[in-house]
């Protein structure tokens, strides 16, 4: 499997699997990630994945004997990877995700609408009829990035973010769409709500969703979401 392994800072290695994204980016991702969860390197602290890259943080006092512990983290790598196939993507996790839109829990949904000279409706049928996939997590704690969405629903972001977006928002920014799992500023536009909590600070791993997932959106009614939110569904 190729990569390309350099240094980033004097605690981390970063692999570079090729831009621009694609699927076997993805599947060479998903095959170190697998690895690294499967044999927990004693040397690993944590890594993060990206759209086309994974960077490992690792313990340099386990490498305290060594004169450059990066030249001993990056022949481990190469010994952990180097003779590996891309695996194939068939165990995708599939997630449902119920949305609230338009309202005050969606208030750029008309915006989006006209955008696209499309009715409000019609947005919300082409959001909820495309099946996404979690390409990363990050900005914010549990935050996904989903590729797969329809280019009839595109919109810019807003001129003027919001210094708070209320947590469990659903929005789009361009050609993406994504669920802000917290309070946070942010100019992405905001088409609904969910009442599904994606940071779960208390539980291993605490985000709901992980890179590789795929994802639906369903739409809801208010009184959905209030059941939603009261544990009653």
């Amino acid at each position: 499997m190729e990569f390309i392994i350099s240094p980033l800072g004097d605690q981390a290695a970063h692999l570079e699997f090729g831009r621009p994204f694609h699927e076997e980016t993805e599947k060479k991702i998903r095959t170190v990630t697998t690895v690294l969860d499967e044999q927990c390197p004693a040397w690993v602290i944590e890594y993060i994945p990206s759209y086309t890259s994974v960077t490992i943080f690792y313990d340099i006092h386990f490498f305290k004997k060594e004169a450059l512990p990066y030249e001993a983290v990056r022949l481990e790598v190469e010994r952990l990877f180097n003779h590996l196939e891309p695996m194939e993507l068939n165990d995708r996790r599939k997630v449902r995700i119920p949305v609230l839109y338009g309202g005050e829990s969606g208030p750029d949904l008309q915006e989006v609408a006209t955008l696209n000279g499309l009715t409000v409706d019609e947005v919300i049928d082409i959001h909820t009829s495309s099946v996404y996939t979690v390409q990363m997590v990050g900005f914010s704690p549990g935050f996904p990035f989903l590729v797969g969405m329809s280019p009839r629903i595109t919109a810019p972001r807003r001129m003027n973010p919001r210094l708070r977006i209320p947590p469990r928002s659903v929005g789009i920014a361009g050609g993406q769409t994504g669920i802000y799992p917290i309070e946070t500023p942010g100019g992405w536009q905001l088409i609904g709500q969910t009442p599904i909590e994606l940071f779960l600070p208390n539980e291993t791993p605490p985000s709901l969703l992980r890179a590789g997932d795929q994802l639906e959106f369903f739409s809801i009614t208010k009184e959905q979401y209030d059941a939603y939110r009261e544990g009653d569904v």
